[in-house]
């Protein structure tokens, strides 16, 4: 039997409702290895499962942080470990549920992560970020990491500043920290899921989320927390949903502007979901599509997991 289970997969593919009957299954818990969910007061904009939705199973990492503090991988492998403890020590199932590739790939390769406390550096960059463009901090890769520089896009600078800053701390690129992790074995037993579906089903799916998120008052919940000074310098308002209608706010864009953006950026966020996965070993593969329900997903799941 495995000793841990993940469910990973791009974003809208539905892998909350999944986990809820899974863990109703196997007598599990769930970890949430989603960045943004860690926040309190962010709901709606990171599609964090309600009280109601969670039917009883209990949730780790959710709601654990304020927006004003920043979360990053190596909290997160921290206390995704202590709750695996937690939850293995009372004889259930750990399941970890999230489209975060690399802190699952983290966590399941007990990668550990050197002191990088000092947010300075990180600062200096989103400031020159600010000021010179999302094309000028990319082309600080060019001569000290020309792999990342040639597969991160322009426009993913949280990316391009965490590969940055990975070279300023540890005088190596990232890109041959993450060559190494490739052959780095798991540290579990694990069942990793990769929830797929036809590719037009999860776009559709898209954007009816985000169209869902508006009526349920996302323009209120990133407006409430600009309020509170908040500005695009947190980490907590870089995130899909909340970065997207800054400009609007600022008046520098049109609601439907906006809106168009974060559909576009979602679907992008979602093939390089994918992309992710299909790089690890040991992924077993679930398209939606192929199965004639949930309850058929179920079975075949519990199998694996039982082996």
């Amino acid at each position: 039997m495995k000793d841990i289970v993940i469910i990973a997969g791009p974003t809208a593919v539905g892998k909350t409702d999944l986990s809820i009957f899974l863990a109703k299954q196997i007598d599990g818990e769930i970890i949430s290895a989603d960045s943004m969910q860690v926040y309190k007061g962010m709901d709606i904009g990171t599609g964090k499962i309600t009280a109601g939705e969670m039917m009883g199973v209990k949730h780790h990492l959710i709601d654990i942080l304020d927006p004003g503090e920043d979360f990053n991988i190596a909290m997160f492998v921290k206390l995704a470990k202590e709750a695996i403890a937690d939850i293995r020590s009372r004889g259930k199932m750990p399941i970890i549920v999230g489209g975060t590739g690399f802190y699952i790939q983290a966590l399941l390769k007990d990668v550990e992560f050197e002191d990088e406390e000092d947010s300075s550096y990180r600062e200096m960059l989103y400031k020159e970020l600010e000021d010179k463009g999302a094309e000028y901090v990319h082309d600080l890769l060019k001569d000290i990491d020309e792999v990342s520089f040639n597969e991160i896009p322009v426009n993913n600078s949280k990316r391009v500043i965490r590969a940055l800053e990975y070279y300023h701390f540890h005088n190596e690129p990232i890109s041959a920290h993450n060559e190494r992790l490739k052959n780095t074995d798991y540290a579990y037993n694990e069942a990793l899921f990769c929830i797929t579906n036809d590719r037009q089903t999860i776009y559709d799916n898209i954007d009816k989320r985000v169209d869902k998120m508006i009526s349920l008052g996302l323009l209120s919940e990133v407006k409430a927390l600009l309020d509170k000074g908040l500005t695009e310098d947190n980490v907590s308002m870089k995130g899909l949903g909340y970065k997207e209608f800054i400009p609007y706010f600022k008046g520098e864009c049109t609601l439907d502007e906006a809106i168009y953006v974060l559909k576009r950026d979602t679907r992008h966020f979602a093939k390089r979901q994918l992309t992710w996965f299909r790089k690890e070993k040991n992924v077993i593969y679930i398209d939606k599509s192929k199965f004639g329900g949930t309850d058929e997903i179920l079975k075949y799941m519990t199998e694996i997991i039982n082996e």
